[in-house]
């Protein structure tokens, strides 16, 4: 376990544990407050994201930080984002479970050094991954499970969203639940509050 983020980070951008690094324009480590009490996770880098080397910066991320902003959150304030693999599978294709392997320890150790007390999956796959591997995602979504003291839930991923836009009422409505969970146990206080 590292317990500095600048060597973990450092660490991350050399790593050749799965195929997917031969493929890869940038590592994709993460962007936001590393001091976060809210670490959303995605499944993986897409095109954009590979080329820019920052999460959620096409369509889906533009969607994503709008959702954010409107519950007064931003990756530049008071989230973390990050992946559950760090490297683009290629076509945008799900990660195999041997490349989530590789790359469990990275997220791990992000997870450690932030402590978060909320943890956000965006889609199937990432919830699969970090909630629970049974989980359906268009009925569980919004809706909190509690892990090893952290509070997690699942929200449809915005480029689902974006597929199906009727989607969007419940998305919005998943981070109006967020916003109140945040109010309940986190640290941050929301501008009306005061």
């Amino acid at each position: 376990m590292i317990d500095n983020w600048i060597d973990l980070e450092n660490e991350c951008m050399k790593c050749t544990k799965c195929e997917l690094c031969k493929t890869r324009t940038n590592v994709v480590f993460g962007v936001g407050n590393k001091n976060a009490e809210v670490f959303f996770i995605g499944e993986g880098p897409g095109e954009n994201e590979d080329l820019q080397g920052e999460p959620f910066v096409g369509r889906g991320g533009k969607l994503l930080d709008k959702m954010l902003f409107s519950v007064d959150l931003s990756r530049e304030k008071n989230i973390y984002i990050a992946n559950i693999v760090k490297c683009r599978p290629p076509k945008n294709r799900d990660p195999k479970p041997e490349e989530q392997l590789a790359c469990t320890d990275w997220l791990r150790n992000q997870f450690a050094i932030i402590k978060p007390k909320i943890v956000v999956c965006l889609g199937r796959i990432a919830a699969a991954k970090i909630i629970k591997p049974d989980i359906k995602i268009t009925k569980e979504h919004g809706i909190f499970f509690e892990k090893g003291g952290v509070q997690m839930m699942a929200m449809l991923h915005p480029a689902a969203v974006l597929r199906d836009p009727r989607k969007k009422p419940e998305a919005f409505r998943d981070f109006q639940i967020l916003r109140e969970k945040i109010k309940e146990i986190c640290n941050y206080t929301y501008s009306d509050d005061e």
